[in-house]
Parts: C-alpha cells; structure tokens; sequence
C-alpha cells in the first residue's frame, strides 16, 4: 500500500493526495486503507514513515577528517541529487496539498504534522553530526540548518524548469556563503 501511495505522489498529481484514489490504485477500498491506517492522517503519516525508513539517516558524506568548505559541499551537493528523486516530489505532492498554517495543519494532521517535526529534528542532528569536531557556533548550525533545504529546493527546482543559470556555479556560491557563514569568528576577523 505505501509502495503504491508513494508512486502516485510522485506523479505530482494533485489528485493523487486524494485517499480513494491511493485505494483504487491499490486495489482496495478507502475502507480497507482506513482499517489499516486509521484515516488519511495515519496513512499521510505512514507513507513519511516509510520513507524515513527507506531513506535511512542521511549521511553526512564527508569524514571527520574533512574541512568545512568539503562538509558543507558534501551536504549541498547530497541534498541536489536527493531532492530530484522520486521520494522527495511525493513529499513535495503531499505538502502542497496540506494545510500551511502550522497550527491548522497541527490540529487537521496532527500524526503526519509529528512525522514531519520529526524530520525537522533530524535533519538538525545530521547537520550537528556533519559538523562535529570543528569549531562551529552550534547557533549557526541550526540556522544552516533551517534555511538549506529551502534554498536547495529552489536550485534543484531551477535545474527541473530549465535555466540560463550556471547551477553549478550556484551550489559553489551557496557553499561558499555557508562556509564564510558558519566560519569561526577569529578565522572571520583574518
């Protein structure tokens, strides 16, 4: 069921939000999906899951070893190639079709807003992780932390419309602005 749900989200199909139709597609009724999941909050919250689950935590990718300029390079390059899989356009299919207010999409998906704030909460653990043992305001971390996938999203969704922008080019700058960024005020004051 969530192998089907998940491949009608990537279609992009606002439609494919739709319960009944994750249901006709697998075959069953919206009765038998809500057995299973509950409502269409236990299976939004489920297919996130499992994701989640599929994707495993998400590797830092540079060693201990390596300097911010290659952690951080690392990171914006994992999350160029990741958002254009078919995992991440079902969960931008989902969260176009959700609530944006927080607190409306709190109190209508309460299971898919607490596996999604999950995410959040990892995704800040795996940026504390990919910076660990360099002198980095742990602040700042977080605020990388909060503005990164926003920003990749906006340049992977240049290279899936088509640009005059050297991409590349981009990702360096951005690297390059996180690195001055997260830099340690002495190194900064050089």
């Amino acid at each position: 069921m969530l192998d089907t749900a998940l491949r009608c989200l990537a279609t992009g199909d606002p439609a494919a939000v739709s319960g009944n139709r994750i249901a006709k597609e697998i075959g069953a009724t919206w009765g038998t999906v809500k057995y299973q999941f509950g409502d269409i909050d236990g299976l939004w919250a489920a297919v996130l899951g499992y994701i989640a689950e599929r994707r495993g935590d998400m590797p830092v990718g540079a060693p201990s070893s390596a300097s911010l300029r290659e952690r951080v390079a690392t990171i914006v390059d994992t999350l160029y190639d990741g958002l254009t899989t078919g995992d991440s356009r079902a969960i931008e299919n989902l969260r176009a079709a959700l609530p944006r207010d927080r607190e409306e999409f709190e109190r209508l998906y309460p299971r898919t807003a607490a596996e999604f704030a999950s995410w959040g909460r990892a995704w800040l653990e795996t940026c504390r992780r990919g910076f660990a043992g360099l002198d980095v305001d742990p602040d700042r971390v977080a605020e990388v932390a909060a503005f990164i996938p926003g920003a990749m999203r906006g340049i992977v969704s240049e290279r899936q419309l088509g640009t005059y922008t050297d991409l590349d080019l981009a990702r360096r700058g951005l690297t390059n602005a996180i690195v001055a960024y997260l830099r340690p005020e002495a190194e900064r004051a050089r």
